[in-house]
């Protein structure tokens, strides 16, 4: 199966957390519950985004930046 991609609509928050530690200042820096939540297996950016109201691409911009090391 391989290494999930980060861009990935469908791909659940909690996964993304645990592939790529490194996003978690992220959602943090934002005030996000998601850290921990029981619904992280369950929500996408998508819907983190949507709860938040926050610009989609703006975070997912963030969330590339902080796995490439550049946060």
């Amino acid at each position: 199966m391989g290494m999930p991609r980060l861009d990935d609509p469908d791909l659940p928050l909690a996964d993304i957390m645990s592939y790529w530690p490194e996003t978690i200042p992220v959602f943090l820096r934002h005030k996000m519950l998601c850290v921990g939540c029981l619904v992280g297996p369950f929500h996408t950016i998508v819907d983190a985004c949507a709860e938040y109201h926050l610009d989609q691409e703006r975070f997912m911009g963030e969330l590339i930046s902080a796995v490439a090391g550049r946060s």
